[in-house]
């Protein structure tokens, strides 16, 4: 008897043995199960989010060219349009408030397309950006809006600020340095806090735009957009006077695609997008400056080398006398 219910015992211990090795078993089993499955799902995630940063971003790039026609390209014209009445010479004018909802979509529409960069970007250079760039563009905001004012009362674009007849004989002549001080918040100092930012942040976001998918093209909606877009960024470089910071950055942008090339990458959609718009916008002006180049009036007041006339300049002397 007492054999026997050792025997007994000794099965029932290794039967619990055998249990519990099958209970470790089973939540080993079980626990990488678990573990594995946030990973998969956030592979899964990764993956799924990356597809959708690659993919062509046809709604921002749509945005940005409705927003530039209409907020920065409309904008002089919608102030020529709207009757005097509307909108006094001593309050903002449709202009102005054109200029205030730009100088907000626009740093919206940017910190968007840093978030679907397929790659990380420096953050503290972005914000900088941004920053500088609202900074500038609210500068520009107060000189064009006089500038604006002056042009209603007689003020000719195509004519330097003291050669300006409402302006040459102001008195006391101390007035005169004070409107070329505007001139330069507005022209210099303005374009510059406001371009410099705009474009170091499209090529921030365009050394990102590369991958190794060789088969990756530029969609219907992007050839679409493509010549509208071109056609701004022609009026964005004449008129703001940017020639040299466009040509800087489209260097800079070839210099990365012959790099990026040699170690196996290409451009995906939206690189295309971009790089294909500062090539047409290259052609635009340099056929702008060759109808212009024997124009002696604007050569005067584009002296040197680096000869691109503005868009106003130009309907000012040749298109609003007559």
């Amino acid at each position: 008897m007492e054999m026997k219910t050792r025997l007994i015992f000794q099965r029932y211990l290794a039967l619990l043995k055998m249990t519990r090795s099958l209970i470790q078993y089973g939540e080993l089993y079980t626990g990488d199960v678990k573990r594995e499955t946030p990973s998969r799902a956030g592979s899964e995630k990764t993956v799924s989010t990356a597809a959708a940063q690659s993919q062509f971003h046809t709604d921002l790039w749509l945005c940005f060219i409705v927003q530039n026609w209409i907020l920065d390209f409309g904008r002089p014209i919608a102030m020529i349009i709207m009757p005097l009445e509307w909108f006094p010479l001593n309050k903002p004018s449709v202009g102005d408030y054109f200029h205030m909802a730009y100088n907000v979509i626009t740093p919206f529409l940017l910190l968007k397309l840093i978030e679907r960069s397929p790659t990380a970007l420096p953050r503290s250079a972005v914000y900088l950006c941004i920053i500088t760039f609202v900074m500038g563009a609210s500068i520009h905001l107060v000189g064009d809006s006089i500038n604006h004012r002056l042009i209603l009362s007689g003020y000719q674009l195509h004519l330097s600020v003291r050669e300006n007849p409402i302006i040459k004989d102001l008195k006391p002549a101390s007035l005169i340095d004070s409107f070329e001080l505007l001139y330069y918040y507005d022209e210099h100092l303005g374009h510059s806090m406001w371009y410099v930012p705009f474009f170091l942040i499209l090529f921030l976001y365009f050394t990102g735009c590369f991958t190794q998918v060789k088969d990756e093209k530029m969609p219907y909606s992007g050839w679409l957009l493509l010549g509208p877009s071109a056609v701004y960024y022609w009026y964005l470089i004449t008129e703001g006077q940017i020639f040299v910071l466009y040509v800087f950055t489209f260097f800079a942008m070839v210099a990365t695609v012959m790099r990026q090339r040699r170690m196996g990458f290409v451009l995906d959609s939206n690189g295309r997008f971009l790089f294909y718009n500062f090539i047409i916008t290259l052609g635009l002006v340099l056929v702008w400056v060759a109808y212009l180049w024997n124009d002696k009036v604007l050569r005067k007041k584009y002296p040197g080398i680096i000869y691109v006339p503005e868009p106003w300049s130009f309907y000012t002397l040749h298109i609003k006398g007559s």
